[in-house]
């Protein structure tokens, strides 16, 4: 071992375990950054085009809920409108076409979901408390990720359709 490596190694072995996972952090984040935000659009699409059939065949946990939440229209034609809308969604996001505006919908969708935190809060919230979330609750407040996600997606995809100045 020549001196120059033996005082790297010694270098090495002397960093602080904060500088071992920063270079640990770095390196991971090489390695996941060129598939990320494909994973993200499909997985967010494939969840999209489930959960919305499961509404378009009335197969869906969340029916009454959603009829609950919204009882000015007919349950008949409203959970399968709004499933049918989640499909389209699901599919626009693994085609990959229209990306900002498609997640910009999504975003509009899931913000929908919010009603159900004023329109039925007994299920919502525990003994009325908005601390204290019912799974319902947690179910519908879960969605601040999936709006957040979409927004991520949205202005990710933005910036790497910008031109590059250098």
């Amino acid at each position: 071992m020549t001196e120059v490596s033996k005082a790297s190694s010694l270098l090495r072995a002397e960093r602080r375990p904060s500088e071992m996972v920063n270079e640990l952090e770095a390196r991971v984040a090489a390695v996941v950054r060129p598939f990320s935000l494909t994973l993200l659009r499909i997985s967010l699409g494939i969840v999209f085009i489930w959960f919305g059939l499961l509404k378009v065949a009335d197969a869906t946990p969340v029916g009454d809920l959603v009829a609950g939440t919204l009882p000015w229209f007919d349950r008949a034609w409203v959970v399968p409108a709004l499933g049918a809308v989640e499909v389209i969604l699901g599919v626009a996001l693994l085609v990959g076409r229209l990306l900002t505006a498609v997640c910009a919908v999504l975003a509009a969708h899931l913000t929908g979901t919010f009603l159900v935190l004023v329109m039925e809060p007994q299920l919502a919230f525990q003994h009325g408390n908005p601390l204290l979330l019912t799974t319902i609750g947690e179910f519908v407040v879960k969605n601040v990720v999936l709006i957040s996600a979409a927004l991520v997606l949205a202005s990710k995809l933005r910036e790497s359709r910008q031109p590059h100045h250098r």
